[in-house]
């Protein structure tokens, strides 16, 4: 088998785009971080902090608006249905946009809300008030450009998303610095930069949707030039009468956004356990979890693969291209799997190094570095099989194999924390993370994908 076939190139030319995209999404925060612990004291830095998770926590519950346009219209794609990828984009669209005013109009109640969930400390109050009052008005823009990255991933397309969140980047850090250092706008500064970025690269992704739209692309004649505007016409209107469609749509988001509530749950509780052991514990399971999130990141990008090639090879009913690239997938994933592990016992506590120069805090975590060291290994099927539930719709699955694996982490844990302490918490994760994978393979076999 040639290394570099026509699956393998074809997974690597989506994968490493998503990739570089998916390395910049922390920047964001970062460059808010890096901004104000030069403007302020330990307050507003807990306020960016406080902040970021608020509108974190939002988003992420939303993230289904993503992964259901992606899975759909990779199905449209591989059926070449040109009228039906056009739909989800403006159904994904409507409900994106549409919540994203819906929490700009009660975003009192919302602020009042998510700072007391967030046990905001009194003396942060003003400032994550402030920051949140002005991001809150980038919300239509986030939502609204889930739906068409998810489109465009869905439309075989990962260039697009990568080029946006790279121009986010860069009006986010250009515009940050010239309101806090120029204009001396302080806190406000930084959150108008993250507003301005948003929105910036909702509407280049917006105008790059138009342009696709409007042109054949691969061969896939997806709308004529001049019948644009009566067909985008007929588009809003056919979308609004299909109930069938809507109810689709909502069936497959419902599954994801339960997923995504189950995949909370579990991270919220690993840093409360983490943080009722100390604060040093909680230091700890913070540094060892950005190994996870470096794995998390690499691996997304061969997910998002995995949905649009999934979905491609799903909608043109080619069963034979789908086992194919399930197993391709695989292959990569196993092979990301063995680079991390080993990247991670070579350099482990060196990259904590980087991350503090604090010994006793690097000398806490020795002990449970073992356990990160088997996060890739533990991890990997999830993440493989996740991009190929979205590929295929088959959102109960992602649920289902998502609750057995946040049912079998609260088990474990509630039964061992006694006589482990921290120990069992990472027991409870790494598990939670391999009965993700395992439930996944059951469910999977309904398909007759994987032999």
């Amino acid at each position: 088998m040639p290394l570099m076939d026509k699956w393998n190139r074809e997974i690597l030319r989506l994968a490493v785009p998503s990739v570089i995209s998916n390395v910049t999404v922390p920047l964001l925060g970062l460059v808010d971080l890096a901004v104000v612990g030069h403007i302020g004291n330990e307050t507003y830095i807990s306020a960016i902090a406080v902040g970021s998770m608020i509108f974190n926590v939002m988003y992420w519950l939303l993230g289904f608006l993503r992964m259901g346009t992606s899975g759909m219209t990779s199905q449209a794609f591989g059926r070449h249905d040109r009228k039906e990828s056009l739909d989800i984009l403006a159904r994904t669209l409507l409900i994106g946009i549409g919540t994203g005013l819906f929490f700009v109009a009660v975003q009192r109640g919302l602020e009042w809300g998510m700072l007391r969930l967030m046990n905001t400390p009194e003396t942060s109050w003003g400032l994550v008030g402030t920051y949140f009052r002005i991001v809150i008005w980038g919300a239509p823009a986030m939502l609204g450009l889930y739906g068409l990255t998810g489109w465009f991933i869905g439309m075989q397309d990962t260039r697009m998303p990568m080029m946006v969140a790279i121009l986010q980047n860069v009006v986010n850090i250009l515009a940050s610095l010239f309101f806090v250092f120029v204009l001396d706008w302080k806190i406000s500064g930084v959150a108008a930069g993250t507003v301005l970025a948003q929105w910036a690269g909702f509407i280049v992704s917006l105008s790059a949707a138009c342009r696709r739209i409007r042109r054949p692309v691969r061969g896939f004649d997806l709308l004529a030039g001049r019948l644009f505007r009566a067909q985008l016409h007929v588009t809003w209107r056919h979308v609004q009468k299909r109930k069938d469609a809507w109810g689709e749509f909502f069936r497959v988001n419902k599954d994801i956004f339960l997923r995504t509530v189950c995949l909370v749950a579990v991270n919220f509780f690993f840093t409360s356990a983490g943080g009722k052991q100390g604060a040093m514990l909680l230091a700890v399971n913070t540094l060892l979890m950005t190994l996870f999130t470096l794995f998390s990141y690499l691996m997304d990008g061969f997910a998002y693969a995995g949905e649009a090639l999934s979905g491609k090879y799903y909608g043109a009913a080619d069963g034979e291209g789908l086992r194919i690239i399930v197993r391709r997938l695989f292959a990569f994933g196993g092979l990301m799997a063995v680079l991390f592990t080993a990247v991670y016992v070579v350099g482990g506590e060196g990259f904590l190094r980087l991350l503090t120069d604090d010994t006793a805090v690097i000398a806490s975590a020795r002990p449970y570095l073992f356990w990160a060291y088997l996060i890739p290994a533990a991890g990997m099927s999830a993440f493989v099989l996740d991009g190929v539930f979205i590929g295929l719709t088959a959102t109960k699955g992602m649920l289902f194999s998502t609750a057995v694996a946040m049912a079998t982490f609260f088990t474990v844990y509630f039964l061992f924390w006694r006589q482990l302490g921290n120990d069992a918490l990472w027991i409870a994760f790494l598990l939670f993370l391999a009965a993700r994978g395992a439930a996944s393979f059951l469910w999977m076999h309904r398909y007759s994908i994987i032999t």
